[in-house]
């Protein structure tokens, strides 16, 4: 059984994992689709190696940075939202505060007593002047953040590593890519709600366009 401290809260959503998961996926296949079996050596092919382990790198630390600044902005507008209710002029002006702080779908059903209890209990909350910092699990979620970018590139690039010939090693990374951006896909379904194999084949669909695109610019 899960104790209080490990049911309270997941360090990252469903959601978040599997957005950094594809985000590592297209940055990878934007490195690895740019491949001329054609022309390529190994050099070439450790040339790309390193670039797409460097890129994913790089954007794992620049994605783990966002996240400590994501969590640094939603812990400043936590402590403005007791201090507006703790120094409202009027239950009213504490409510409607309160209201502002809560998802659209749950402010919509508080009724006045239940607006109430929560002033009562924000009210009571000790008002530090201390400027919120981070957190343990800020930077638990941080480290998740980069190393799922991160890690997301080892499957894709492994194939180069394991063969010797670069055109099956290109064919195996892209279908160890789709396959990924499939299960990506499907497991994003089942979190949204949406039917998974429809998204499992959409998020591939997408995955095609994004590299397509991101290669088009220059990427």
């Amino acid at each position: 059984m899960n104790t209080p401290e490990q049911t309270r809260r997941q360090i990252l959503a469903p959601i978040e994992r599997i957005s950094e998961v594809l985000f590592g996926l297209i940055m990878v296949l934007t490195i690895t689709s740019t491949l001329s079996i054609a022309e390529s050596g190994r050099a070439e092919v450790r040339i790309m190696l390193i670039g797409a382990l460097g890129c994913n790198l790089a954007w794992g630390l620049i994605d783990a940075i966002m996240y400590l600044m994501a969590c640094l902005t939603g812990r400043a507008e936590e402590r403005r939202t007791v201090l507006a209710v703790s120094r409202a002029a009027s239950p009213e002006d504490a409510y409607r505060a309160i209201e502002a702080a809560l998802p659209p779908v749950v402010a919509a059903i508080m009724r006045r007593d239940d607006l109430e209890r929560i002033r009562v209990a924000v009210s009571k909350l000790p008002i530090t002047s201390e400027r919120p910092g981070f957190l343990r699990d800020d930077w638990l979620g941080a480290t998740g953040v980069f190393l799922l970018v991160f890690v997301t590139t080892l499957p894709v690039v492994l194939p180069f590593v394991l063969f010797s010939d670069p055109q099956t090693a290109l064919r195996a990374s892209n279908a160890v890519a789709l396959l990924m951006l499939f299960l990506t896909g499907y497991s994003f379904g089942r979190h949204a709600g949406h039917h998974p194999l429809l998204m499992a084949f959409g998020m591939v669909v997408l995955g095609m366009v994004l590299v397509a695109i991101t290669i088009a610019l220059g990427g």
